[in-house]
Parts: structure tokens; sequence; C-alpha cells
């Protein structure tokens, strides 16, 4: 019982190191291209060296064969078709000898080459894989959104995807008479650490202003500027839009977007913001107005642009 254990422990072991070694692949691959490289470099320097022997050699007996085909004494041993034929000769042994010479070097350099290009069609049919893996995932949370609003209505959804919560607070407001005074409120307060694509315009954006008109306009009009980029360049990252917004970048929004293609459409080929008012926690812990502006992005545009 306890081999068959232990066997089975070693067993495990084993397939566990070889499935690192195969999720490695790629850095492993690029590591060994790179160290080849370096040998290659050195050995071609190495190789080098000994190069002025071989070509000299070579010179000393194509100086022969046209000392012998200029000498008019030798015209019937040693002819011109002789001389090219023994010419011929000397370069083809130089070629060999050059080719025994940098081929260590070349084959090394080849290998090297051949490890970056594999590790990177490892990559490529990774990036695919996980593009697929994405594209399923976000089609079964769609299909699973209008199954919740079909059944529950959109209003319970929109509190679902944003963790809407009904939260008392106290705020301090002014009577008639100019007292101040504490009153008791109900608000709806959004969870800031929600995942996804939604994002808060709140008073420490830049683009904030406490005239609410003032920040719907300027939404409205970053919108209607990002739909004219889309239509003029054909695509567009959420981080263009982050950055139209004054919002930081991130590493999705490298590659999530928009694409406009009317012939062959593969989202809706408009970009909107789905803007609504919520109240979330600041530093403090107090609750603040804010914006949250969720996008219908098409999903990664890289895979989807021909």
């Amino acid at each position: 019982m306890k081999n068959s254990e232990l066997m089975n422990k070693m067993s495990r072991g084993l397939h566990k190191m070889a499935f690192g070694l195969k999720k490695r692949s790629p850095e492993i691959l690029v590591a060994i291209g790179i160290a080849g490289a370096v040998a290659s470099a050195v050995m071609a320097c190495k190789a080098t060296t000994k190069i002025d022997d071989i070509l000299e050699e070579t010179k000393d007996k194509l100086d022969k064969i046209q000392e012998c085909a200029d000498n008019s004494d030798m015209e019937d041993e040693y002819s011109a078709d002789d001389a090219k034929k023994d010419t011929a000769i000397v370069y083809a042994h130089t070629g060999v000898k050059l080719a025994k010479l940098y081929g260590p070097a070349i084959s090394v350099g080849i290998l090297s080459i051949s490890s970056i290009l594999a590790s990177n069609v490892i990559l490529r049919k990774e990036g695919k894989a996980l593009a697929a893996a994405y594209a399923v995932l976000g089609q079964g949370f769609k299909e699973y959104r209008s199954r919740v609003m079909e059944r529950f209505g959109s209003e319970v959804d929109r509190q679902l995807k944003y963790n809407i919560k009904v939260t008392e607070v106290e705020e301090i407001v002014t009577d008639e008479k100019g007292k101040e005074k504490k009153v008791k409120k109900t608000i709806e307060t959004a969870d800031p650490n929600v995942s996804g694509y939604l994002r808060y315009l709140t008073r420490s954006n830049p683009n904030w202003e406490e005239n609410s008109d003032f920040v719907e306009m300027f939404l409205q009009a970053q919108q209607n500027y990002a739909n004219d980029k889309l239509r003029a360049i054909g695509h567009l990252t959420l981080n263009d839009v982050y950055d139209m917004l004054g919002m930081p970048d991130t590493k999705a929004g490298m590659v999530v977007g928009w694409i406009y293609d009317l012939d062959c459409p593969n989202g809706d080929n408009y970009v909107e913001f789905d803007v609504k008012k919520a109240y979330i926690p600041n530093e403090r812990g107090e609750y603040e107005e804010a914006y949250a502006i969720d996008f219908n992005v098409d999903g990664n545009i890289y895979n989807k642009m021909a």
C-alpha cells in the first residue's frame, strides 16, 4: 500500500514538473534562443580568427595556377582549360573549408532563431485559446443577463450588476431659519470595486463639475467625439476613451474596444456611455455622488480585426 502511494506521489510530481515545463516553454525557448545567439556570435568571432590562414593558402594556390598558365613554356603541358579546372577545384575546396569553419556558428544561429520563432508560435496559440475562452465567457454572461432581465426586469439587473444597495445616511441641512440639523436620507449606493469595464467619474477626476448639467454635457460631448473617431479610423480601444474622460488606462483597455464595419459588423458600430448617477464611498468612508459609466465594448478587437 505504501509502495503504491509512493509511486502515485512520484507520478504526480513528474507530471506536475512536466506541466510546469510546458507552461513555461515560451520563456525557456526564448532564453535558449538568446543564449544560442550569443554563443553563435562568439563562435563566429573565433572562426574569423582562422580565416586568414585559409584565404592565404587559397591565394598561394591561385597564384601558382596563374603562374603556370602564364608560362609559355608549359602551354603544351598546362592549358587554359586546365587552369580553369584547377581554379574551380581550389574555390570548391576553399568553400568547403569555410563551411566547416563557420558551420557550427551558423547551425547554432539557426537553432536559436528557430527557438525564438517556436516561442512566438506557442504564445500565439495560447493567445487564440484565451481569446476563444473569453468569447465563450462573454457570450455566456450576456445570455445570463438577458435571462435575468427577462425574468426580473432591467432594474434588478442594474442593481445586481453594480451591486447597488439601499443605505440610510445622515445629512446636514439648513432650514428656513438658518439652523443646521441632521436628517436621515435613504440613498442607493454602488460598489466602486465591481469588476468589468465600469468606471466612476468622481470629484477626483479633472473633468468633474459641481453642476451636474456641465458633467452630463461633457460626457455627451466625449461620447460624440468617440463615435466620430471610431467612424474615421475604423477602430477604438477602451484606453482611448479612458484618456478622453481623464481616467487611468488598464491592461484590458489595450485590446478591448470597438470596431466600425457596416459590411461585416462585429458589434454595435457605435460607442455608448451608459451613464447613471450613483453614490459610492470615498476615502473618508462617506458616500459621495458620482457618475457610473458603463461601456458597450465589442470585446477583444485585436482578434476581430482582419
